[in-house]
């Protein structure tokens, strides 16, 4: 018998590691049946200021095309003060998308939208996306948290990892940038 039970809570320990482990689930901040929260980082090797303009400069060259309604990232805009547009063009249908619009601007420190993205565009939701930018070493964390709340016609659950991988994915491709030039994974 205890030693069944020291297999169960070995097993148990193994499962809740490989969970905490996972690049996926361990940016995944928090969920409720009307919410959920999602935060990433990368570490780039420039000061704030410079990946702060990076970020809204450079979007539509690092950001993923197959993340946009165009499908083509070359026509997103981002204007980094309050007020200002996160937007892109649809030029074959002729028309616009606002993503999200500034709330709070300081470069080389936050950069903060109202944001409801993809598909939580069609849902009666407020979104809040903030870019935080701290220097750390020789480089900045640039530090991504994703919040959304209200009515979410998807299990908050499921969808929280998939925002997440998107998010985690964008931001290795910012981080690549920044180094490189290209925003390839």
């Amino acid at each position: 018998m205890l030693v069944s039970r020291a297999m169960n809570s070995l097993k148990y320990a193994f499962v809740l590691g490989f969970l905490w482990a996972s690049p996926v689930l361990a940016n995944v901040v928090e969920t409720s049946p009307s919410s959920l929260t999602i935060e990433t980082s990368v570490l780039v090797e420039v000061a704030p200021e410079a990946a702060f303009e990076s970020l809204w400069r450079d979007l539509p060259r690092w950001w993923d095309s197959a993340h946009t309604w165009s499908g083509d990232a070359a026509n997103l805009s981002l204007e980094p003060r309050a007020g200002g547009c996160y937007c892109e063009q649809l030029p074959a249908a002729g028309g616009s998308v606002q993503h999200g619009r500034v709330i709070f601007a300081q470069p080389g420190k936050l950069l903060r939208l109202n944001a409801a993205l993809g598909p939580f565009q069609e849902m009666a939701i407020q979104g809040v996306l903030t870019f935080r930018f701290a220097a750390e070493g020789k480089g900045t964390r640039v530090t991504v948290n994703y919040r959304v709340s209200g009515a979410i016609t998807m299990d908050p659950v499921k969808l929280a990892p998939m925002v997440d991988g998107m998010w985690t994915g964008q931001m290795r491709r910012f981080q690549k940038f920044v180094a490189t030039g290209k925003p390839a994974e």
